[in-house]
């Protein structure tokens, strides 16, 4: 029977793995190898797998002194959607975020990512900014956990 696991990213492997999931679910900001090690040098990042499937990752952002919100962020693969994965992607970067001390915890969405919005929704945040970053068309939006 497979089970999913989630792991903190350690080694190049998982490093590999996260940019993959990420790349995959934000085109518009694909992110090198490099920008991938320095996001885990600042923020938690994890990889979940179905045996040894890659099927997602999430990015929990810490708190900061212009930013005093914890952004959790889940990506799941396309094939992998509607079973289950989201949820226990978001529980572990909900748990992580609070593990902070943080009092308001958010998400960013690519608005082109329908199904991470209406997910991110069901789970109880509402938009609170919408934006559009440099070169792009296609804007993110900004939710809060109500």
């Amino acid at each position: 029977m497979s089970k999913l696991r989630i792991e903190a990213v350690d080694g190049e492997a998982a490093l590999q793995d996260w940019q993959y999931v990420h790349n995959l679910i934000i085109p518009s900001a694909v992110l090198s190898l490099d920008e991938v090690r320095e996001r885990a040098g600042r923020y938690q990042l994890d990889v979940a797998y179905l045996d040894d499937v890659v099927v997602g990752c999430t990015t929990v952002r810490p708190p900061t002194s212009d930013e005093p919100a914890a952004t959790v962020i889940a990506r799941v693969l396309p094939e992998h959607r509607g079973r289950g994965f989201g949820g226990a992607l978001y529980s572990r970067g909900l748990a992580q975020a609070r593990g902070l001390g943080v009092g308001v915890i958010e998400t960013v969405v690519w608005a082109a990512n329908t199904e991470g919005l209406r997910f991110a929704r069901k789970q109880g945040f509402v938009e609170v900014d919408r934006y559009v970053l440099p070169g792009d068309e296609v804007p993110w939006f900004t939710l809060r956990l109500a």
